[in-house]
Parts: structure tokens; C-alpha cells; sequence
């Protein structure tokens, strides 16, 4: 229901802004851009979920071979303890778990095209437990807000791009992306965790969190002990070379229990091509409300406002210009990425902004387009409350994002 109104008010709001636009300062042409960006955003979800296919055939038909192997089954007992209190719903030993945990390992190792196929396989997963197929059950929401959160442990792709554009020293914001997604996770978690009453003062998911926070920590201060340039090598290293030997690994326990794998991948990836078609409506839909909201201005009066009130308090304001990062980050991950370098760009790469615009784009997840895709690539219409719970991760981890880049770069 949520969802239904904000996609409603999206148009709305673009509407009455760009009317003003039109009456009060003689913008002819708004009008005109709002429809062109209806046209392209409609050309770009198609053409989004066009790429998926492929990835999505790669991972699904992999998956597959993951499952006739049984390293999907040895995935699911690791964390069985665990998930069994986070998702009580689904079964003891369900090999969803697997899933789940692969999707969470290539998020946090900044692996965004293996972690999409492997998220929409642990959703058809969870939507065959589901009773009321177009009502996102207490599951799907757990994943799906734990997904937005954005828990990443190596936000490779941002390094790349602060080292594309000439910084001194593009792993800086690693901790700092590190530590928001972490505060982003820890809050969407019990948010979900309140509305379907679950306890996480169990000892078991404390134990599981402990040790995740504490591997955090080991990572932290494993990188203060090296150099950045070192620091960026093993990151990217490090990320491809865990991926890789999960899909070798999925092969060669395969092959052991003499399993036909050609066949196996073959008979996963025919569904990749049906799932990704699956999402266009739902893809579409949401990026094209985005892209009039955008094109209208109603984004850059949201930041502008937001600066003036915070000036009126006194408060330092040097994180306004990258703020509008934060606010497109739910809504697309190629426009907050695309801000992201048009900050760095303007300001400098090592610029205070240009630090922030970074933390910013790491801190969280596209709430919207992972809201979009998963639940339609099966076909859920009531999200229940998986959007309130996501924008309060996203929430949290911009204002985490902002606390600690003053504390590390101010």
C-alpha cells in the first residue's frame, strides 16, 4: 500500500512542480523533458532487465549445479542455526539458506551482478513456502530489507571509480563504507525484527552477529597494517578470486558425486531467461516514476530545503553538496552513481564531497529496484511494510555516512 501511494505521488508531485515551472518562470520545455524521461526510463528498465538475462542465466544455471552437487546443502547447515531464528518460517535444513547465504557473500564482496540472480533464486525459493502468493511473506521481507541495508564488506566498484578519476589514494573511504553499512544492516534488522517479534537477544544470533562484527573488526585492522595501494589490490583480488572458487567449487564436488554439471547448468539456466522478462512491468513502473520526480526538480528543492534548514541551525553544512547522492541511492543505483562521479568531478575526487558522495553511494542499497525486481520477478503486489523497514536502513546508513566521514575526513 505504501508503495502504491509514493509511485502515485511521484507523478503527482512532478506534475504540480513542473506546472509551476511552466507558469512561473517560463520553462516551455518542461513539460517536454518529463515526457522524453518517461520514454527513456521505459527504454532503460527494459534494457536493464535485457542485461540481466545473461548474468542471470550464468548464476541460475550454476546455482543449479550447486544443488545436484550438494554444496548448496553444506551452505545451509553453516548458517542453519542462524537463519532458523531470522526466518522461522521457512523450514529447518531448507535448501533456500543456501540461497540466502550466497546472495549476502556476493553483496558483501561488492559483487552486484552475481548477488542479483542468486537474490531473485533464494525469492522463487522463499514465494514456494509463501501461502498468499501476492502478499510478501515474513521471509521475503527479512531478505529483501537485509538486501537493502547493503552490507558490504569491499566496495569494489567505488574504489575503481575514485582510482579512474585520479585519487590519491581511492581506498580511504573502504572503513568508512565499511562501518555505515554495518549501522544501515544493524537497523533495518531490528526494524523487521520488531514487526514480526522475533528476539534477537537469542544467544545463537547473538553469537552469528558477534562474530560478524568481529570479522569487520579483523578487517579493519588488517587494512590499517598495510598500504592503500595494497589495500585495493587485495580487495579486488581477494573478491574474484573467493567468487571464482565458489563456482569451482560447486563444479568439483559436482563431478564427485557424478553429477552430469552440462546438463545440470543447462536445466537452472533456461529459467534465468523467464525471470528476467518477468521483471520488466515492475522495473519499468518504478524507473519511470523516478526519472519525472528527478527530471522535474523536486530532488534538487528536496536538498536545497534540506541545506537551508540545517544552515538556520548552525550546524557545519559541507555535506549538503553530496546529498543528493543520498536521496537517488534508494530510488536508482545509476543515477546516485552517476552523482557520485558528477560530485567528485566538480568538487575533486579527494575533495570533502568527494569523500562524502563516496560513503553516501556505498552506505546502502537501491531500495526501490531490488523492491521492484525481487518481489515482481514473482509476481508479489503487497508489500506489506518492506519498504518502511528498507528506507529506515537507508535512513540510518546516510546519516552513519555522514558522522563518519566528519570523523575520518573533516
Amino acid at each position: 500500500m505504501v508503495l502504491n501511494y509514493l509511485w502515485a505521488a511521484f507523478f503527482l508531485i512532478a506534475f504540480f512542480i513542473a506546472l509551476f515551472q511552466l507558469i512561473v518562470f517560463r520553462d516551455v520545455e518542461i513539460f517536454q523533458k518529463l515526457v522524453t524521461s518517461t520514454f527513456d526510463n521505459a527504454k532503460l528498465g527494459f534494457e536493464i532487465s535485457l542485461g540481466l538475462t545473461g548474468v542471470m542465466t550464468l548464476w541460475l544455471g550454476l546455482m543449479k549445479v550447486g544443488e545436484r552437487g550438494g554444496i548448496i546443502a553444506i551452505f545451509s547447515r553453516l548458517v542453519a542455526p542462524f537463519f532458523n531464528r531470522l526466518f522461522p518460517e521457512i523450514p529447518k535444513n531448507h535448501p533456500v539458506f543456501g540461497s540466502i547465504l550466497m546472495n549476502f557473500s556476493a553483496n558483501m564482496l561488492g559483487l552486484d551482478n552475481a548477488a542479483t540472480p542468486l537474490g531473485l533464486k533464494a525469492m522463487k525459493e522463499m514465494q514456494e513456502l509463501n501461502p498468499i502468493k501476492e502478499r510478501a511473506s515474513n521471509a521475503q521481507i527479512m531478505f529483501l530489507v537485509l538486501n537493502t541495508s547493503g552490507l558490504t564488506i569491499i566496495p569494489v566498484s567505488i574504489m575503481v571509480f575514485r582510482a579512474q578519476l585520479g585519487a590519491a589514494d581511492p581506498s580511504d573511504i573502504f572503513i568508512p563504507i565499511l562501518l555505515a553499512t554495518f549501522f544501515s544492516t544493524m537497523v533495518g534488522l531490528i526494524a523487521v525484527a520488531l514487526y514480526q517479534r522475533i528476539n534477537l537477544f537469542n544467544p545463537v544470533i547473538l553469537a552469528y552477529i558477534g562474530t560478524l562484527l568481529l570479522l569487520i573488526v579483523g578487517l579493519i585492522y588488517y587494512f590499517s597494517t598495510i598500504t592503500q595501494e595494497e589495500v585495493s589490490v587485495i580487495s579486488q583480488v581477494a573478491s574474484n578470486v573467493i567468487l571464482f572458487s565458489i563456482i569451482v567449487s560447486f563444479v568439483g564436488l559436482a563431478l564427485v558425486r557424478k553429477v552430469n554439471v552440462y546438463e545440470a547448468f543447462i536445466e537452472g539456466a533456461k529459467e534465468g531467461f523467464s525471470v528476467a522478462i518477468t521483471i520488466i512491468p515492475y522495473l519499468v513502473a518504478i524507473l519511470v516514476a523516478i526519472g519525472v520526480f528527478r527530471t522535474s526538480g523536486a530532488l534538487d528543492m528536496i536538498v536545497d530545503s534540506i541545506g537551508y534548514l540545517i544552515a538556520l541551525t548552525g550546524v557545519n553544512t559541507d555535506f549538503v553538496p553530496a546529498l543528493p547522492v543520498a536521496f537517488m541511492k534508494p530510488l536508482s543505483g545509476s543515477g546516485a552513481r552517476g552523482l557520485m562521479v558528477e560530485a567528485m568531478n566538480t568538487y575533486g575526487v579527494d575533495s570533502f564531497v568527494g569523500r562524502m558522495a563516496s560513503a553516501f553511494q556505498g552506505s546502502t542499497e537501491t531500495t526501490f529496484y531490488i523492491l521492484a525486481v525481487y518481489f515482481g520477478s514473482v509476481g508479489i503486489k503487497r508489500s506489506r511494510y518492506a519498504l518502511t523497514c528498507g528506507l529506515l536502513a537507508d535512513l540510518a546508513g546516510a546519516i552513519a555516512a555522514i558522522f563518519i566521514a566528519y570523523l575520518f575526513f573533516h
